[in-house]
Order: structure tokens, then sequence, then C-alpha cells
């Protein structure tokens, strides 16, 4: 299980502190903050990126896996950030 200090900027997974970047942690602070809905990759783009035209939704897509390396146990399976296949991503309400 991860956890995470955003005033510190610091991510920890059993015990160990985990490098992340600062649009990582951005990224992670809104999904924490709209937990259990499904946020679609252009809404996560507006919201984390600004919604600058030279950034592809693919983007996030990258994002996404990079997060999950960092905070779940099997990224493969994720348990925590999952997707919403056709909507976007959500992060589990646990």
């Amino acid at each position: 299980v991860a956890t995470v200090d955003f005033n510190r900027h610091t991510l920890m997974r059993d015990g160990e502190n985990i490098e992340i970047s600062a649009k990582e942690l951005e990224l992670l602070r809104y999904l924490v903050a709209h937990r259990g809905n499904v946020l679609s990759r252009d809404k996560l783009l507006t919201e984390v990126w600004g919604h600058q035209r030279d950034i592809a939704t693919r983007t996030v897509d990258n994002f996404i896996v990079r997060l999950r390396k960092k905070i779940e146990e099997n990224p493969a399976e994720p348990r925590y950030l999952i997707t919403v296949h056709g909507s976007g991503y959500k992060l589990l309400e646990q």
C-alpha cells in the first residue's frame, strides 16, 4: 500500500521512499481529490496539464502507467487506479 504526503512531496510504499515527479504528484492529487469518479483523459488533460494543444491524450495514459508502477503491488492488475474502458480512469475508494 502506498502513502502520499502532498505537503512534503513524498510517496512511500512498503516503507520505501518512491521517487515521484511534480506532474505525477499533481495527477495523483487530482485523482485523490476526485476519488471514486470516472475521469476522462480530456478532463485530466484540462485539469492537470491545462489542455495545451501540443499534449496528446496518450500523455495521460503514460502517466497513469507510471503512477501504477509506483502505487500498485501488481501494476498489470491494478486494484486502486483502474481503467474504465471507453471512459477514462478511476481511483477506487479504498
